[in-house]
């Protein structure tokens, strides 16, 4: 782009000091035709065509051409220069005076009566002279306005580039309506995000408009094109009634009419209920190690950076065989997360027996039994209530009754029955229900990514929020499933420090497309490197007592500098879109500000409606059902114990005492 322009600047240049020689030259041959005839210079044919040219009643007039000459010759100033000076303003006064004089007044001296060959010297140099003179100033002028045009603290004009202005339109795609300025020119433009499927990262502090022009719009053309939908609403209700809002506009679009499902901490009435440790759902043991590494990462988040630990592999552990005992016992009757809880404050040695009753079980906390045993109950009680005082934080009558029921299931890509399930969360209360949202969105990760289901949108604003184990592993598979990730945070800093640094990164590298508003720090120079340099051009200005000098280069710097992003508006944004090869973009990279329509967002939020109510719940409904969960955890364990003890095999394995450790002393006699 930038060559082709200078190819064109170099064509106008070239014609208009052709076409300034050829008027002047012209004009001194019809002047001054005897002094051309005595230095035998003259043609027949150029004769012809001078006559010809001078019949015209404008061509008569001297002055007339002159002046057309001049303005051919200043048009060659047009474009950028390799080199100018700049005069003061009093030189530039004097010399455009004396140019005049000498190149308009030059006319006089055809009046004198002296041979004709010394009257066209002197015509012609001083005529020349005097263009000489005022093409001197012109240049300087020139030089002047383009370095005050040039001026532009934050290199605006040069960090422009061509983007996409046309909409791409691919199945399950999201087009985001903009416009930016390019070379001074402000024009339309169109993020078209044809394939979610590949990840999308929503960067953006707060008041960015990341929220409000990005993932308001992927929810509105999510159900428009009739794709299932889960969606973390971090500040409930602003999104869920949105996502309700427009279900009850697109139904009709869906094959199979969706259900939807709206999970809440505060408002239960408004909130569905979910049993997470659902026990058909736990196929083995590592399904059971999932749910517990969600529930232990959701409680401490630096543990994700100290996975193979052996405090953190050992609470785990422990974990994950309370998880499959209830998932043992009784068919499952009792895995649910509350009665979980209520299990891990057990006493330790019924709670060590119980859990060595079944193989699998007895596995994983053989050397929990084995460390009580011999006394080091100092690191044994260490590992053990390292997570379990934590998760005591939990028990709490409105989740016991949220996570007791079973009304749904996190298979929203279920053709057979598709779903809308939005989770709403408490930024007051965020890290007393951080544990339960990431075992919510693990599961439901595990539960969409799998073959034979619809095209869906996972959509987590606010996503450094909660601590999903497995996203890393789903932004990466989860494309040939059909399943899109939208991730929204306001920083790599706040990635980094909720997971770490080597799991932030991937976090932060794997989506292929990137949606950026404003960022400073690590963010911002992230956002520069993705996009690399373009060639700009320079200017350097030398300034010296009498004058000063302007030169012209071009370079490669930053498309997009971190200064830049650190200074986008509200509504603002830069990123990366990622083509397919069935549908190529050729500008994959963009820089404007996102087109909203201000009226229809206002009769959208006018015209929602409330979450429907699911079933009343009264206080005394949820103490009589954390009554109920409490006593059904200690009669289990009672029920296991003496089922254990009527069991020869099996009542071996009960522990009722520690040895001590070391050489105990003789008795005293």
């Amino acid at each position: 782009m930038q060559s082709s322009n200078n190819s064109y600047y170099r064509q106008l240049r070239l014609m208009a000091g052709v076409m300034a020689i050829i008027l002047l030259s012209v004009h001194f041959y019809y002047q001054c035709y005897s002094a051309f005839q005595q230095w035998q210079l003259t043609y027949p044919l150029i004769d012809r065509l001078v006559i010809n040219l001078y019949r015209s009643p404008l061509m008569q007039h001297s002055a007339f051409i002159k002046l057309l000459a001049l303005a051919s010759l200043i048009l060659t100033l047009i474009g950028p220069s390799s080199s100018a000076r700049s005069l003061p303003r009093k030189k530039q006064i004097i010399y455009t005076l004396t140019g005049l004089l000498l190149y308009l007044g030059s006319s006089a001296l055809l009046y004198l009566t002296t041979p004709p060959s010394i009257l066209a010297t002197a015509y012609i140099l001083v005529t020349g002279t005097g263009l000489s003179s005022l093409y001197y100033v012109a240049r300087s002028i020139a030089s002047q306005i383009a370095v005050y045009l040039s001026k532009q603290i934050f290199n605006q004009y040069n960090e422009s580039f061509p983007q996409q202005e046309s909409p791409i339109q691919a199945p399950y795609s999201f087009q985001f309506q903009a416009e930016y300025r390019f070379r001074n020119q402000t024009r339309s433009s169109f993020i078209s995000i044809v394939n979610p499927r590949r990840g999308l990262l929503v960067i953006g502090t707060a008041g960015s408009g990341k929220t409000r022009c990005v993932i308001r719009p992927a929810i509105r053309q999510s159900l428009q094109q009739a794709m299932p939908l889960f969606l973390f609403d971090l500040k409930y209700d602003e999104l869920t009634r949105l996502a309700y809002y427009l279900l009850q506009k697109n139904k009709h679009r869906f094959p199979v009419e969706p259900t939807f499902y709206s999970f809440n901490f505060d408002d239960l009435s408004r909130s569905h209920r979910c049993n997470l440790l659902y026990p058909t759902r736990l196929e083995d043991l590592t399904d059971a190690a999932e749910c517990a590494r969600a529930i232990l990462y959701g409680l401490n988040r630096q543990w994700v950076s100290l996975q193979g630990n052996f405090f953190v592999e050992s609470a785990v552990n422990f974990f994950t065989a309370n998880i499959w005992f209830l998932k043992e016992y009784q068919g499952g009757r009792y895995c649910t997360l509350p009665h979980l809880i209520e299990l891990l404050q057990t006493e330790l040695p019924k709670l060590l027996s119980i859990l060595r009753s079944y193989p699998k079980t007895e596995t994983l906390v053989n050397s929990f039994a084995d460390a009580f045993e011999h006394g080091s109950m100092e690191q044994l009680q260490g590992q053990i209530d390292s997570p379990r005082i934590p998760l005591a934080a939990l028990a709490s009558p409105k989740l016991y009754y949220l996570l007791s029921g079973n009304d749904f299931t996190l298979d929203i890509n279920n053709p057979s029955a598709p779903k809308i399930i939005t989770i709403g969360s408490n930024p007051k209360k965020q890290l007393v229900y951080s544990p339960i949202i990431s075992l919510f969105v693990a599961q439901l990760l595990k539960e969409v990514n799998q073959k034979g289901g619809l095209p869906c949108e996972v959509i987590c604003d606010e996503f450094a929020s909660l601590t999903a184990n497995g996203m890393d592993t789903a932004l990466a598979t989860a494309r040939s499933n059909n399943v899109g990730l939208i991730l929204g945070i306001q920083d790599l800093s706040q990635l980094r420090k909720e997971y770490g640094d080597r799991h932030a990164d991937a976090l932060f590298n794997l989506p292929a497309n990137l949606i950026s508003g404003q960022g400073f720090g690590e963010s911002a120079r992230f956002v520069s490197e993705r996009f690399g340099k373009i060639l700009q051009q320079k200017q350097s200005v030398n300034t010296g007592k009498k004058d000063s000098s302007t030169t012209d280069s071009q370079q490669l710097e930053s498309a997009v500098p971190p200064s830049r992003v650190a200074s986008l508006s509200s509504g603002e944004f830069v990123g990366f879109m990622a083509d397919t090869p069935d549908h190529p973009i050729e500008f994959k990279a963009f820089h404007g500000k996102f087109k909203l329509a201000d009226a229809d967002l206002e009769a959208e939020q006018n015209d929602q409606d409330p979450i429907p109510i699911v079933a009343p719940v009264s206080p005394s409904d949820l103490d009589a059902n954390f009554l109920r969960i409490r006593q059904e955890s200690r009669q289990l364990v009672d029920d296991r114990l003496t089922e254990m003890l009527r069991t020869p095999h099996l009542a071996r394995l009960i522990v009722t005492k520690h040895r001590t450790a070391g050489r105990q002393r003789p008795p005293k006699p």
